[in-house]
């Protein structure tokens, strides 16, 4: 529901005031039209004011009492909605008393009407006003509350009473003040319309679906969907659903030797943003260590020419040296390594598999040439 809270325009604000000031001057015609009989009566002023303060100023008191609690939001009590019945009557009947014709007890008891109906129409006013600014009516609150309360003292008798004539007539009672309850609820005639504009608006366009829908022959055939989709664009829809550790799983899986970093850029490219230590953590990788076991090396006596050259080897030679400097567990990413440091040579590692299963090839060779050598003494 929207909200109620307005404010009055310009020339709203203007309407309402120039209608307070009319009911006004009417209400003060009105009062002095009974001070001038009052006085034609008992010939004395003050007689004539009293009567016009006990009719028509209890009236505009009353008026003023309900103005102040509407103003403020709150009901009015029963003896101010009574009051504004019972003073206006009360004038009439004193005009009434001082006629001496039927002629004068006709003016003379319409004449306060006017003070009375003035008070009332300003406290309808101020009414008006606070219900507009606020959306909240003070009097259908208390009427809807009242009637909630009997409602519910009504159904409490129709469940539990031990008379069961008591029950019956209290579950009468009851359905008929279900009918009363939200009249004169701004705010419950707000929602409700609401309600009726959607329900409205739902029923309007499923009738005009039914009387414009084309016959099943008549209706456009489908639009083929295209079944040249990128292998990228289903893989990111299918990450998309993943959670981010099953997809580094699946990623690792794809890659076994991408380190961290790698995946965590493939697994950008799909959409899945993850930190090369977040993966690192999911597959529990660690750096590799590497033991590596060289014998001593022997004591080299220091010249003064510099350091003695390495011999001059082949690109074979040179992958087997490194092989037998690091040792029979030396993998190819080690031999380039050494080789880059100590020969100068840029040797890629499918190269050094081919020439260490060469070297390996040509030493079994040797060892079957020669079957008795390292035999027995």
């Amino acid at each position: 529901m929207t909200s109620t809270r307005r404010e009055l325009t310009w020339g709203q604000a203007v309407m309402l005031g120039v209608t307070a000031v009319a009911m006004a001057v009417v209400g003060g015609i009105g009062a002095w039209g009974t001070y001038t009989n009052a006085v034609s009566a008992f010939h004395r002023q003050a007689t004539a004011a009293g009567i016009v303060a006990a009719g028509e100023g209890l009236t505009l008191i009353i008026a003023l009492v309900l103005l102040a609690r509407t103003m403020l939001g709150m009901s009015a009590p029963a003896v101010v909605r009574g009051g504004l019945w019972l003073a206006p009557v009360s004038a009439s009947c004193i005009g009434l008393t001082i006629a001496s014709s039927m002629r004068e007890a006709a003016v003379y008891a319409t004449t306060p009407l006017a003070m009375s109906g003035a008070a009332e129409g300003l406290g309808f006013i101020a009414r008006s006003v606070v219900v507009y600014r606020t959306g909240r009516d003070a009097e259908a609150d208390r009427r809807n509350a009242a009637v909630v309360q009997q409602l519910a003292y009504r159904q409490a008798l129709a469940a539990g009473h031990p008379d069961e004539d008591v029950q019956q007539d209290a579950t009468r009672k009851a359905w008929k003040l279900i009918g009363r309850v939200g009249v004169g609820d701004p705010q419950l005639a707000e929602g409700l319309v609401d309600v009726s504009r959607t329900k409205l608006t739902a029923g309007a366009g499923h009738a005009l679906d039914r009387m414009l829908a084309l016959p099943p022959g008549d209706a456009p055939a489908a639009r083929p969907v295209s079944k040249t989709a990128f292998a990228t664009d289903i893989l990111r829809a299918r990450f998309a659903t993943m959670d981010p550790e099953d997809a580094i799983r699946v990623a690792a899986d794809a890659r076994p030797d991408a380190p961290p970093a790698e995946l965590a850029s493939i697994l950008g490219t799909y959409g899945v943003n993850v930190d090369p230590v977040a993966v690192a953590l999911v597959l529990g990788q660690q750096p590799p260590e590497y033991t590596v076991d060289r014998p001593d090396a022997p004591a080299h006596h220091e010249v003064s020419d510099g350091p003695t050259p390495l011999p001059a080897v082949n690109l074979q030679g040179a992958v087997e040296e490194a092989a037998s400097v690091l040792g029979p567990g030396a993998k190819a990413r080690d031999i380039a390594e050494h080789l880059e440091q100590n020969r100068r040579l840029i040797v890629d590692e499918p190269y050094i598999r081919a020439a260490l299963s060469r070297y390996e090839k040509k030493r079994q060779a040797a060892a079957q040439t020669n079957p008795m050598e390292g035999g027995y003494a």
